[in-house]
């Protein structure tokens, strides 16, 4: 087995002339919840799509089980990234149900997968009519729909009332239990300081702080220290 399920060397994006990623050097250990963890722009979104797929890097390297990254190796990452992409005319079970057919995963799947994310009893409902933090959990069901051994959740919580950060947060505890790996962003401090076993934080498309959380520690003095430039720890 490699020393991690996912490592980035030298990782570099570009768009145009303006570099949005530089020197990203990430190391997510197998079975742990990763947080990452930046201000707005920069850079978090565009490294998770890197990894998802979604965006390809300009240079360096995105190794996967030890492996150099693949197209392949999206059998077994999940993720949901800026929102899901569902339809609104269709309920939650049909929205699963063409995403099974697309990968040619068992219909079986779907009831247990809307049962973990707390939609099971919304029926025949369109999605266009579900609020936010529905549709969000319904973006978490189709990540997990073909079972993946690494996830990534940009800002999951987002639209999540209490109750439903809190179902959030079992559930990424009984997918590490399973021995999932995620990687998550959030905003919410607090959320990634109790789910986190590592913490990297991105500033200005570099990664200038990486290493096991010790949950004694204030998380946002943490992030205040390195977002002003006061601390680096990489």
């Amino acid at each position: 087995m490699a020393n991690y399920i996912l490592e980035t060397r030298h990782l570099e994006k570009k768009f145009k002339n303006e570099k949005v990623l530089s020197d990203i050097n990430l190391h997510v250990n197998y079975g742990e919840i990763y947080g990452l963890l930046g201000l707005n722009g920069a850079g978090k979104s565009t490294l998770m799509k890197i990894i998802s797929g979604i965006f390809q890097k300009t240079n360096g390297e995105v190794l996967f089980e030890g492996d150099k990254w693949k197209r392949d190796d999206l059998k077994k990452i999940g993720s949901l990234i800026e929102g899901p992409a569902i339809y609104g005319n269709l309920s939650a079970y049909d929205n699963l149900k063409i995403f099974c057919l697309q990968e040619g995963i068992p219909f079986e799947e779907i009831s247990e997968v809307l049962k973990k994310v707390n939609l099971s009893n919304t029926g025949k409902k369109k999605t266009k009519e579900f609020s936010l933090g529905m549709k969000q959990r319904l973006g978490i069901a189709l990540a997990l729909i073909k079972k993946p051994v690494f996830l990534v959740l940009d800002e999951p919580a987002n639209g999540l009332d209490p109750a439903g950060i809190r179902e959030l947060r079992h559930l990424l505890n009984e997918l590490k239990k399973d021995g999932v790996t995620t990687m998550i962003s959030s905003h919410i401090l607090n959320e990634i300081q109790i789910l986190s076993d590592t913490i990297g934080i991105i500033h200005n498309g570099k990664l200038e702080y990486q290493n096991k959380f010790n949950h004694q520690d204030s998380l946002e003095d943490l992030f205040f220290e390195i977002t002003s430039g006061i601390r680096k720890d990489v």
